[in-house]
Order: structure tokens, then C-alpha cells, then sequence
């Protein structure tokens, strides 16, 4: 059980620097950010509702106690870090190792929240 703790913590305690750099760069180097998601095609209105998006399903994986809310955030994360993979993927600028560690980290916290809560 000891183990499984210390797997959870450090694999969402990764995941989470990660979405708060993510998130900061938003929000502090948006002309940059602009650039790229004008690159994927996306509009760049989502780009600050994505950054507080982040940060409010990290609210929701480290403070809810297995709750619907903390399932959809993870499952939001899920779905972003794959749509970020194949976007990379599909303009070829060689980026998506991030979202190939992002979903690593994601599935080793979801595996082991559930099994510290089992």
C-alpha cells in the first residue's frame, strides 16, 4: 500500500508541474502559444479557458475524494493529451513527446487512485 501511495504522488505530482507549466506559459507567453495553435488550426480565444481548464482539473484530481468531477477531469486530460498528440503529429513538429509523457503520468495516477481507494 506504501508503494502504491508513493507511485500516485509522484506520478501526479509530475503530471501536475507539468500542467501548471503548461498553464503558465499560457497565460505569461501567449504570443507564442498564439502562433502555435494558429499552426494546429485551432482558434485562439480557447487558449486562456484551456489554461483555467488545467488548472481547475488539477483542483479537481488532488482535492476531490473519488467524486464524478475528479473521473471527468481526468478524462478531460485524457482526451486533450491525445488530441495534443495528434496534433504535433499532424503539422510534423516533432512535440509530441510531451503529450506521450502527459498520458503516461495521467494513466499511472488514474491505475493508482484507484487502487489507494480500492
Amino acid at each position: 500500500m506504501k508503494r502504491d501511495k508513493i507511485i500516485y504522488y509522484v506520478a501526479t505530482g509530475l503530471l501536475s508541474l507539468l500542467m501548471l507549466f503548461s498553464a503558465g506559459m499560457y497565460f505569461v507567453n501567449n504570443a507564442e502559444i498564439s502562433k502555435m495553435y494558429e499552426a494546429f488550426g485551432y482558434p485562439t480565444y480557447i487558449i486562456y479557458p484551456y489554461g483555467i481548464a488545467k488548472i481547475l482539473g488539477l483542483v479537481a484530481i488532488w482535492f476531490l475524494r473519488d467524486t464524478f468531477l475528479k473521473e471527468w477531469a481526468y478524462a478531460g486530460f485524457f482526451f486533450a493529451f491525445i488530441l495534443a498528440f495528434f496534433a504535433h503529429v499532424m503539422i510534423s513538429d516533432g512535440q509530441q513527446t510531451g503529450a506521450i509523457v502527459a498520458m503516461i503520468l495521467l494513466v499511472t495516477s488514474y491505475i493508482y487512485n484507484k487502487k489507494i481507494n480500492a
